[in-house]
């Protein structure tokens, strides 16, 4: 599998994740993240991340998991395997691990998408959250995230990580640096493997290759 997850927007090292992606490669952005923030205010910064992509030379184009509505089960994450075969890759944006996880059990996204990085069909880039929701479980994130946001919370994540993926620690101006201590001293006194990251940093997975860079 192909994966660049950044602690915080695109890092310092953006460069790698080109490296796996075709020229003018066309990439699926997910902002589910945000979908709590009032609607002017999710356009500007979905329009930010369109903005740091063409500017990487990317094709991007927004794919709203809420417009993957199930009339039946299995329906819309059929359309969804169809809509997304047409990509080189994804970028999930940060934002609520919850909100974000809530989106593609609804939209059945979570259905599909392990094959689809496993397979190497799409390559998977994100950051925060969009690194997050990849782990075995989303327990201990609560104290970093609001989970009262949705009705449902679904805990599991989506297990293509072994371990827990901790952002933005020892990242002095973040607004969320103290709170996610919090969960790395969670998962320290509980034994729950993670990986740590700053803001700057991406982990990097290229088929036997891991990097944290």
């Amino acid at each position: 599998m192909k994966l660049y997850l950044s602690s915080f927007r695109l890092g310092d090292h953006p460069e790698r994740w080109l490296a796996m992606l075709p020229a003018r490669a066309r990439i699926a952005v997910i902002c589910n993240a945000i979908d709590i923030e009032e609607p002017i205010l999710r356009e500007e910064k979905v329009l930010a991340e369109h903005r740091w992509l063409v500017e990487l030379g990317l094709l991007p184009q927004e794919v709203d998991l809420r417009d993957f509505t199930p009339a039946e089960p299995g329906a819309s994450a059929a359309a969804l395997l169809t809509h997304l075969s047409s990509f080189d890759g994804l970028w999930v944006r940060g934002g609520n691990v919850f909100t974000l996880r809530a989106e593609m059990a609804r939209s059945g996204l979570d259905q599909i998408l392990p094959d689809l990085i496993r397979s190497e069909q799409l390559v998977y880039a994100g950051y925060s959250a969009g690194g997050c929701v990849l782990a075995p479980s989303l327990r201990g994130l609560e104290l970093c995230d609001d989970a009262s946001v949705v009705d449902d919370v679904v805990w599991d994540g989506l297990g293509v990580l072994d371990e827990a993926f901790v952002p933005h620690l020892n990242s002095p101006g973040h607004p969320e640096t103290e709170l996610i201590e919090q969960v790395r001293d969670l998962y320290d006194r509980t034994g729950v493997r993670y990986v740590p990251l700053r803001d700057g940093q991406a982990l990097v997975i290229d088929g036997s290759s891991r990097e944290l860079v």
